[in-house]
């Protein structure tokens, strides 16, 4: 299965997801614990990344994952080994997927490769009509 990718926003900080981004593609820069679960519920977005942290004790780096594949939401990490945590921008530009959950795989997403490389092909089989590079979005930094 191919995916299409939809806009990108980059949020250094997941507590900055609008209502305008549901749907769209949201690349942040938060870890992917269980509190980001209630922003991602309360705005639907095609797909959340955000960073694994190193995964953490018990998996809580990626503990939204599961949460999330639970409501039918797509979410991945990018390894903290290629982004830095907190910087959307860099999460894009350099991070390789670390963790997926089931809806993401669903979309077409492989671990162990480069998420903006995935990406941008997807965007540029154009049938949902998004360009990643030129559609990016950044919300003002915040450290949330």
């Amino acid at each position: 299965m191919t995916i299409a990718a939809p806009p990108l926003v980059l949020l250094d900080s997941v507590t900055q997801v609008e209502p305008a981004h549901a749907g769209l593609l949201v690349v942040t820069g938060s870890h992917g614990g269980a509190s980001v679960v209630p922003y991602a519920r309360a705005v639907r977005a095609w797909l959340y990344v955000f960073n694994d942290a190193g995964v953490g004790k018990e998996g809580a780096g990626i503990a939204a994952l599961d949460l999330l594949d639970a409501d039918g939401i797509a979410a991945a990490t990018v390894s903290h080994d290629s982004a830095r945590i907190g910087e959307a921008s860099d999460a894009w530009q350099h991070g390789v997927l670390s963790h997926l959950n089931a809806a993401a795989v669903a979309l077409g997403l492989l671990a162990a490769q480069p998420l903006s490389a995935q990406l941008r092909a997807a965007a540029a089989r154009g049938r949902r009509g998004g360009d990643c590079a030129r559609l990016a979005r950044r919300a003002p930094a915040s450290r949330a």
